[in-house]
């Protein structure tokens, strides 16, 4: 069994995210490519983005710290920290309203 601190973790990557040209950092934290689930921890400094990109599979947005808005299409929804967002499995995109931690979980489709 593996025990990891999601608080340090977001401090971590929120330190490395305010150094980094893009603003942004992230780590899987379990799973990968040769998993069907995977968690990785994200997190964009204030009006930090990832573009707007597919989706990978069944995917959903754990937001840590910090506010942050999802948008797919002409919809938007706004996460604020413990607020769990189901992303739509559609073309999305993500911008940091504040310095922003979440967890991103995937199930990869077949």
């Amino acid at each position: 069994m593996e025990k990891i601190s999601l608080d340090a973790l977001a401090r971590e990557h929120l330190e490395r995210a305010a150094a980094a040209p893009a603003g942004r950092s992230a780590e899987t934290v379990y799973g990968g490519h040769e998993h069907v689930l995977r968690q990785t921890m994200l997190t964009l400094t204030a009006g930090a983005t990832l573009a707007e990109h597919e989706s990978p599979g069944e995917a959903t947005l754990l937001v840590l710290r910090g506010r942050l808005v999802l948008r797919s299409g002409d919809d938007a929804w706004e996460g604020r920290t413990d607020d769990l967002l189901v992303i739509p499995q559609a073309r999305h995109s993500v911008e940091a309203l504040e310095d922003t931690a979440f967890l991103l979980t995937v199930a990869k489709r077949s």
